[in-house]
C-alpha cells in the first residue's frame, strides 16, 4: 500500500496533529477540528496549548516536554483538554518527535482518540461505588445501634415486669412477662422474614449493576443504581417500624386507634401477604388513653390467630374485617373495635376458654397459648375497656369497648 494510503487512513481514522519543535501547530485533520470545536483557520500558527485544559499541572507538561524534546522519545498518556466551548474531553494520546537525517528533532507529531465515555463511565462508576459504601456503612451502623436498643428493651422489659409484680398478684404478671417475651421472638422472626427478600433483590440488583457497567448500558446502570439505593432505604425503614413498635419508653397518653391499627397491619404486612389476606376496614378517627404500641399488640395476635385458622380450615378467599366507631353504653361514651375474619369460627366449648392463660389450639411449637390471655390483660388494665369474642355467622368476632 502506497505510504499516502497508509497516511490517509491514520488521519480519517483518528485525532492527528503537528507542531514545530516550538509547539506551534503546523497540522491538523478534520477529526482534530471536531473534536476541538476550532477551525483549521484559528489552529494553525497558534500553540498548541490552545487546547490545554487548565485542571492539567504543570508538573505534566513538564514530563511530556521531557519524554519527546530532551530523550526524542514517544509519550503516551490519556490527556484532559478544554474544547472552544468548554467541554472536557479525554483523549489517548501518543506524541512522537521527528528526526531528520541528523537525528535532530524537525517536529512532532500527534495521535489521539476519543476515549470521554469510557473515563465519565469510570468516575462515575468511582462515584456510585462510593455512594453504595456509605449507604452500607450507614445501614451497618443502624443495624448495630438498633440492636443496641434490643438489648436495653430486653433490659427495660424485664424492670417494667418486675415492678408490674410488686403492684399485683405474682402469677399474673409472670405470665404477662411471659407472653411479651414470646410476642418479642415473633416480632424478630418478622424482621428476618423482611429482610430475606429485600437482600436477595439487592443481591440480584448489585449484580445486574455490573453486568450494566461491563457492557456499558448506561440506562440500565442507572435503573439497577436506584433500585439498589432503594431497597436499602426500605430495609432502614423496616427497622424504623419495629423500633418504634418496641419502644419501652412509652407513657400512657392520648392516641389515634386508626394509626395504631395501621402500624399494626404495617408490621405484619409480610404475613398479610404471604397468606393472601384481604383486609376490609371502616375507620373513623379517634382517641383513647393509653399506649399505643400495646394496643398494637392486640391487634397483631388477631392477626396471627386468623392466619392460623386460615391455614388449619384451608378458607381460600381470606377476608378480614376491621372498624371502628363511636357507641354509647349505659350513657357513657366509648370507642368500639371490632375485628372479624371468615375462618368459620371455634366450637362453642372453645370459645368459653380462649382468654384463658396457656390455651391454644395451635401445635406448641406453633403457639403459647397467651396471645389472647395478654390481649384481655392489656384491654383490661391498660385501657380500662373491655373485650369479647362470639362466633359470627362469617368466622370469630371479637369486640373492644374502651372508654372515651
Amino acid at each position: 500500500m502506497p505510504k499516502s494510503t497508509y497516511q490517509e487512513a491514520i488521519e480519517n481514522s483518528n485525532i492527528v496533529s503537528k507542531t514545530d519543535i516550538d509547539g506551534i501547530i503546523t497540522f491538523v485533520n478534520d477529526e482534530f477540528c471536531k473534536i476541538s470545536g476550532y477551525s483549521k483557520e484559528e489552529l494553525l500558527g497558534k500553540n498548541h496549548n490552545i487546547v490545554r485544559h487548565p485542571d492539567i499541572p504543570s508538573e505534566h507538561f513538564k514530563n511530556l516536554w521531557e519524554t519527546i524534546k530532551h530523550n526524542k522519545k514517544t509519550y503516551k498518556s490519556t490527556v484532559k483538554n478544554l474544547t472552544k466551548d468548554g467541554r472536557s474531553v479525554y483523549l489517548n494520546t501518543t506524541i512522537t518527535p521527528i528526526l531528520d537525517k541528523d537525528g535532530n528533532i524537525k517536529e512532532f507529531i500527534a495521535i489521539r482518540y476519543d476515549v470521554t465515555q469510557e473515563v465519565e463511565l469510570k468516575k462515575d462508576l468511582e462515584k456510585k461505588d462510593k455512594e453504595l459504601k456509605l449507604l452500607n456503612k450507614t445501614l451497618e451502623m443502624r443495624v448495630q445501634e438498633q440492636t443496641k436498643q434490643l438489648k436495653e428493651l430486653n433490659q427495660t422489659l424485664e424492670q417494667r415486669v418486675k415492678s408490674e409484680i410488686e403492684k399485683n398478684k405474682q402469677k399474673q404478671k409472670i405470665l404477662f412477662w411471659q407472653s411479651r417475651m414470646a410476642s418479642l421472638g415473633q416480632m424478630l422472626a418478622n424482621i428476618a422474614h423482611q429482610w430475606r427478600q429485600p437482600l436477595t433483590e439487592l443481591n440480584l440488583a448489585l449484580f445486574n449493576l455490573k453486568k450494566s457497567a461491563t457492557k456499558q448500558e448506561f440506562d440500565e446502570l442507572e435503573k439497577y443504581y436506584k433500585d439498589s439505593k432503594e431497597i436499602i432505604a426500605n430495609m432502614s425503614q423496616t427497622i424504623d417500624d419495629f423500633s418504634n413498635f418496641f419502644n419501652p419508653n412509652k407513657e400512657k397518653q392520648k392516641f389515634n386507634l386508626k394509626n395504631s391499627i395501621d402500624e399494626s397491619l404495617n408490621i405484619t404486612r409480610k404475613l398479610i401477604q404471604k397468606e393472601n389476606i384481604q383486609i376490609q376496614k371502616e375507620y373513623i378517627d379517634i382517641e383513647v388513653f393509653g399506649v399505643s404500641n400495646e394496643f398494637s399488640q392486640v391487634i397483631i395476635n388477631f392477626l396471627q390467630n386468623s392466619a392460623h385458622a386460615f391455614n388449619k380450615k384451608n378458607i381460600e378467599n381470606r377476608v378480614i374485617n376491621i372498624s371502628i366507631k363511636e357507641v354509647e353504653i349505659e350513657s357513657a361514651n366509648f370507642a368500639q373495635v371490632t375485628f372479624c375474619d371468615n375462618a368459620k369460627g371455634v366450637d362453642e366449648k372453645t370459645l368459653d376458654k380462649i382468654f384463658e392463660p396457656y390455651f391454644t389450639t395451635k401445635h406448641q411449637s406453633n403457639g403459647t397459648g397467651l396471645g389472647l390471655f395478654m390481649s384481655k390483660l392489656i384491654i383490661e388494665k391498660s385501657l380500662n375497656g373491655t373485650i369479647f369474642a362470639k362466633n359470627s355467622n362469617k368466622g370469630l368476632l371479637f369486640t373492644i369497648n374502651i372508654p372515651l
